[in-house]
């Protein structure tokens, strides 16, 4: 039995109900065939702000509640009741202004509630099990072209809470609007993600089930030329029987926004130059875009300010990000804007030659509720267009909450950009924020997000290292990121040049490049530092035991 809420926006007063049928609205709510379903209709021109329903659940000690945290970069993984995660927030309050707005800009922390020991939130689907069993009780919301569909619990007070984010949602007297559309599957493991995904969503699965290559972000950053990246193309040719891509990342562009304005000082020859040069070695061509954002010094926000994002509350133009100096939001509901957007992704995909597109900063999309619509029908519409504008094209998203570009994108990265050092630095060691670059919450994702790879898209863990250079890992801690990444994914990048490999480093390469039968048969903590991961690989069973935080593992019998 669910006790139903919901909020609606009258004015500059916020009116609470818990009534199903009101003055305002009409809430259905029907539980049969394993499917919630629940359905609002409008009885007056309506905001509505909140709606939610809440059940009793007890929880014991060995019960775990799965998160799937907010965005790509977002911490998830299994909690019971004793676990807590963090929140930057209050950090930024106390410093106060802008600080506080940048603190939450990446993820959820201005509209959900963290920091309470066994209350947790999961996007999109979670499910519950018993530590050391395989069966879980799935929850999954069909799709989010409605709103966010966000799983909480309140462990130690029994709460078992659905919610829809339809904060500034706009309906109209009569209309009736699909809130709950949620599968409950109760199965083993790979078979209720499997009955969730193919059946309940209807997801097809991925064109692509693997790629292996080359990515330049992670060796140096932005300050990429047109030597350094035919110099490690060059390179990777000492393992070209297994990489199939070649992908240049942020650092070619004049400025974030102005994709098709190529740093000549970098790049004389162009862009296309490049994507011939990597079809002549027989690689897929990737290049990296930030489709929605628009920097401070970029010409398309100088030329153009009224196609950004307006913040309904102030009337100014919505930060999008810190990054660049700070940018700005292209808002796909401007007509020039969109067609801006359409215009640059056919350049690059249809003249430049590009196969592949990774699309970073989606999130800012969807930051807010505007033009009447939900956060997560904004972000809908927005993978709905980097679907027409990129057609058949290959789309590797990124920074984008997961639920929205499930069966559209045809992989997305599923965990934070890894750190350069295996210990991180002093943000990650406060673990106040989930989505800044960690090494830590990069492999935590990759074992607990690994049931994603090969249902909702190909799973990219981000990238694994080998070097010796601009690098402080020791040789086990690569060999264990490698490893998980492996297991865990199937879009494989390095962002070493191959050409100084020795032999022994060029194996292992190999060996993580070289697609297998994996399958995963337990991921779990031992204890607040030690993951298990349990798996079969060409037939033979294995289980990896690493330390998060040290790297310590028994790597070596699992090579």
């Amino acid at each position: 039995m669910y006790k139903f809420s919901a909020k609606v926006k009258k004015g500059t007063a916020v009116v609470s109900y818990k009534e199903l049928d009101n003055k305002d609205f009409l809430f259905e709510l029907k539980e049969e065939n394993g499917v919630i379903s629940g359905w609002l209709t409008a009885k007056a021109d309506l905001k509505m702000q909140a709606l939610e329903i809440e059940t009793d659940r007890s929880f014991a000690a060995d019960d775990l509640f799965y998160v799937n945290g907010y965005q790509s970069w977002s911490t998830s993984r299994e909690h019971n009741k004793y676990g807590v995660v963090k929140d930057i927030l209050p950090l930024g309050k106390k410093i106060g202004g802008f600080a506080a707005r940048c603190c939450g800009i990446m993820s959820d922390y201005d509209f959900e509630e963290y920091g309470k020991t066994g209350c947790f939130h999961s996007y999109t689907y979670t499910y519950f099990r018993k530590k050391g069993s395989r069966t879980i009780t799935l929850y999954g919301s069909k799709t989010e072209r409605q709103g966010f569909t966000v799983f909480k619990v309140d462990m130690p007070n029994g709460k078992f809470i659905i919610k829809k984010d339809i904060e500034g949602l706009m309906l109209r007297a009569g209309d009736k609007y699909e809130v709950f559309n949620i599968a409950v599957i109760e199965k083993e493991f790979d078979a209720a993600f499997d009955e969730y995904f193919f059946d309940f969503m209807g997801v097809k699965k991925p064109k692509i089930d693997h790629l292996a290559g080359y990515t330049s972000w992670y060796n140096y950053f932005a300050k990429i030329s047109e030597d350094i990246c035919l110099r490690d193309l060059e390179g990777m040719d000492r393992a070209k029987d297994c990489v199939d891509i070649f992908q240049i990342d942020d650092g070619y562009q004049t400025a974030t926004g102005d994709w098709l304005s190529t740093d000549k000082k970098k790049f004389p020859h162009g862009m296309k130059y490049i994507a011939d040069k990597i079809h002549e070695k027989g690689y897929l061509a990737g290049i990296w875009l930030a489709p929605f954002c628009a920097q401070m010094s970029s010409k398309v926000l100088k030329e153009h300010p009224d196609w950004m994002i307006v913040d309904e509350d102030t009337g100014r133009k919505l930060f999008g990000h810190v990054g660049w100096g700070g940018a700005y939001t292209l808002d796909i509901y401007h007509p020039e804007a969109r067609e801006y957007i359409k215009s640059f992704f056919h350049t690059i995909l249809n003249e430049w030659g590009y196969d592949m597109v990774k699309l970073d900063f989606l999130f800012t999309q969807c930051e807010k509720p505007r033009a009447g619509k939900t956060r997560g029908q904004i972000m809908c519409e927005g993978v709905d267009l980097l679907r027409e504008a990129c057609g058949d094209k290959l789309i590797l998203g990124c920074g984008i909450p997961l639920g929205p570009c499930m069966g559209i994108f045809d992989a997305c990265r599923i965990g934070c950009d890894v750190n350069k050092a295996f210990g991180g630095d002093w943000v990650n060691r406060l673990g106040l924020n989930n989505e800044v670059p960690s090494t830590q919450n990069a492999l935590n994702n990759s074992v607990f997000r690994n049931h994603l790879d090969g249902r909702a898209f190909c799973n990219d863990p981000d990238v694994f290292f080998l070097r010796d250079n601009n690098l402080t890992f020791n040789l086990e801690q690569k060999l264990v990121l490698g490893k998980v990444n492996a297991v865990c994914g199937n879009v494989l990048f390095v962002s070493d040049n191959a050409g100084d490999y020795s032999e022994e480093t060029l194996g292992y390469l190999k060996n993580f490049f070289t697609k297998k039968d994996y399958k995963v048969t337990g991921a779990d903590y031992i204890d607040n530092e030690t993951i298990r991961l349990s798996f079969i690989e060409e037939g033979v069973e294995k289980t990896l035991t690493f330390d998060i935080n040290t790297g310590a593992s028994n790597i070596n019998e699992c090579l």
